[in-house]
């Protein structure tokens, strides 16, 4: 049986191959999600993942399944650390053993070059959480010194767009008052260790919000009149930029001008409830599809034309386990038998291909390290971001499209 499955997940991976090779491109990474218990092994998700052409996966944990599955392969690794273990990581002689176990323990032959501690801390509104973020980042940076790595792993955290007092236009963005100084603490990290900052960024949260209002070609990034920010004058012809352009605002306000800004998760669903308005594959496809077709021309936002977003797509599979509304689980490119959810149909050079799908995550039993996903990574904590900053990019384009 398991040598049958072995098969056909090679059978499935060579098909993908010949209709979809090249898809991605180097600046565009994965998520790699395990919130699900009928995913593949991580040792058939390996030559799923090289089968697209992903070099970079952003994995929730430091599961050593994975980490091991994937040791000689060549693909670079962001491990994260769960907001559960954020005050148990203050303590330096913790977060040295944990570097000791889930990074040193899989150098060289798994290429891990950042560690981002906990996920969307900061808008939990839980002061214990933000109390002990630093704290542990610098904790786990200097157990990476100690063990002479910090050369080649960074250490960051990522944020939603819900640190955002405004984001219209973008030149005004800025951050929300009460955040300021946690911010401050963590971008000045930033700047000494020379880390990036990373955004989980969802266009489709402010469709969602206002589907009437919001102009679906302008977060899809399908051919639109676009907006203009009428104090730079530059031209916005699809919110995710508009969003990110929001944030080197926010950064260059509090004197990060120069500080490196990626986006640690941004993608579309496939399936939602009734009240989220646009969670179709066809959407999916045009979203991720169109992403990938501007990331490979090598550009920047408007604002920061010569940036590198490295941007990480949500995500490689479906997670029939996670908690929230519908399209929580419906983010994938690949089911979870490895088939694609939906055709993207792109290539590097642009022109037309086969298909390929979004789907689902790495499979996991509930009792498994992916509980440590679970923390960082739930329906209130990772998406419910809604809030002014979206609201405030829904204005602009009832502004200006309307």
């Amino acid at each position: 049986m398991e040598l049958m499955r072995v098969f056909s997940y090679a059978s499935i991976i060579l098909s993908i191959s010949v209709y979809l090779l090249p898809i991605m491109v180097n600046s565009i990474g994965i998520n790699y999600g395990q919130i699900a218990d009928n995913l593949p092994s991580p040792e058939n998700v390996v030559p799923l993942v090289k089968s697209i052409g992903v070099t970079k996966v952003k994995l929730y944990d430091a599961d050593p399944r994975v980490l091991g599955a994937f040791a000689n392969s060549g693909v670079e690794f962001m491990i994260g650390l769960g907001n559960g273990d954020l005050e148990k990581m203050r303590d330096p002689n913790n977060a040295q053993d944990w570097v000791k176990q889930n990074v040193q323990a899989h150098l060289p032959d798994t290429k891990i070059t950042c560690i981002f501690v906990g996920n969307e801390v900061l808008t939990f509104n839980d002061t214990n959480l933000s109390d002990n973020l630093v704290p542990a980042m610098q904790s786990v940076h200097t157990a990476l010194v100690n063990l002479g790595l910090d050369k080649q792993v960074t250490v960051t955290t990522a944020h939603s767009l819900g640190i955002l007092q405004t984001s219209f236009p973008p030149s005004a963005g800025a951050f929300r008052e009460d955040l300021v100084d946690i911010l401050s603490q963590t971008l000045s990290f930033h700047q000494k260790t020379g880390s990036p900052f990373l955004i989980n960024a969802y266009p489709f949260f402010a469709y969602k919000g206002n589907p009437k209002q919001v102009s679906l070609d302008f977060v899809l990034f399908q051919p639109n009149q676009g907006v203009i920010d009428p104090t730079t004058n530059l031209h916005y012809d699809n919110m995710l930029y508009a969003q990110i352009d929001a944030v080197y605002s926010a950064l260059a306000s509090l004197g990060y001008k120069k500080l490196p800004v990626h986006i640690s998760e941004t993608g579309w669903p496939t399936k939602g409830d009734e009240d989220e308005a646009g969670a179709t594959p066809d959407n999916a496809k045009k979203y991720n599809g169109n992403l990938i077709k501007l990331m490979s021309q090598n550009a920047g936002t408007p604002l920061r034309p010569d940036s590198d977003l490295n941007i990480y797509v949500f995500a490689l599979f479906n997670e029939n386990m996670k908690p929230g509304p519908t399209s929580e689980r419906n983010y994938g490119l690949f089911k979870p038998d490895g088939t694609p959810a939906y055709a993207l149909g792109v290539t590097n050079n642009n022109t037309a291909s086969g298909s390929i799908g979004n789907g689902v995550t790495m499979p996991f039993s509930p009792t498994s390290s992916s509980t440590g996903y679970l923390s960082i990574s739930s329906a209130t904590g990772r998406r419910k971001f809604v809030g002014h900053a979206l609201m405030m990019a829904s204005l602009l384009l009832i502004k200006t499209l309307v």
